[in-house]
């Protein structure tokens, strides 16, 4: 290949320079792992959640809508399953019970691009639409992917939980756990099944309370030491999905009845 001798004039050097600074700023910023940093604000501690706004901006988007819109502020972990998933934004405490339902935005597309391993956070959603997901987010306790990522669509995985956040997760999962209404698996503090058995009442000093869940970084690139771990199962048929709107989780499950409470548990009430 020769190279050109001709003479370039600087006003169109200076704009050739510009084009070929900002391409490669371009390649730069696609080649890295992107999220915004959160953080949940609990009763138990806080933790962060880094979010994968380039890979799933469509759900980091209806997410951050809520975080943004104060949404998410004296909310609750509402469900919670050892070994399996802690499950909240849907209800607000507002100092007395019963709980109340947050509005819902419209229904997020689907983007289940990455497994439900432990540590990611992902969104739940009605078990016969795979395009359903509004405010309810829950987080994996353990490994899930072989049945999580293929069911209902797969689970949109979001983000994923650093530093020592899984430490207060998994306290939050020790917790007692009871029926509160139509709640099932609804994890309580300093509660006992004989203060159930007697009636004592439910205070805020008994609810896992999410304070508030607010953004520490909105750079899109927060996350560029992370590699999570794609959904290769979406594409497999699951046996135990027969498209009755149940979540298809009983190969997770050792005990019959608490087969049936984990059966449900990803659906949105």
């Amino acid at each position: 290949m020769r190279l050109s001798t001709q003479f370039t004039s600087p006003a169109k050097w200076l704009k050739h320079s510009f084009s070929v600074a900002c391409l490669g700023a371009s390649l730069l910023m696609t080649q890295a792992a992107n999220a915004t940093t959160v953080q949940f604000q609990t009763v138990m501690g806080d933790f962060e959640v880094n979010l994968f706004d380039k890979t799933t901006p469509k759900t980091v988007e209806n997410f951050l809508a809520y975080v943004k819109a104060d949404a998410y502020k004296n909310t609750i972990v509402h469900r919670s399953v050892p070994e399996f998933v802690v499950q909240g934004g849907g209800y607000r405490y507002t100092g007395q019970l019963p709980l109340i339902m947050i509005p819902q935005n419209p229904k997020v597309i689907n983007e289940p691009v990455y497994s439900n391993l432990r540590g990611t956070i992902a969104m739940a959603k009605l078990g016969s639409d795979a395009n359903s997901a509004t405010n309810q987010w829950f987080i994996n306790l353990s490994n899930n992917a072989s049945n999580l990522d293929k069911q209902n669509g797969g689970f949109t995985v979001f983000g994923q939980v650093t530093g020592n956040g899984m430490a207060i997760l998994d306290a939050i999962a020790a917790l007692n756990r009871f029926t509160l209404g139509s709640l099932q698996g609804f994890p309580l503090r300093n509660y006992t099944a004989q203060d159930n058995t007697n009636n004592v009442a439910i205070t805020d000093s008994h609810l896992v309370l999410i304070q508030n869940i607010v953004v520490l970084n909105a750079d899109p690139d927060t996350a560029a030491n992370l590699n999570p771990t794609k959904n290769t199962l979406i594409n497999e048929t699951d046996k135990d999905d027969g498209g009755s709107g149940s979540m298809g989780l009983i190969s997770l499950l050792m005990l019959g009845l608490l087969a049936l409470g984990r059966k449900s548990l990803l659906n949105r009430k």
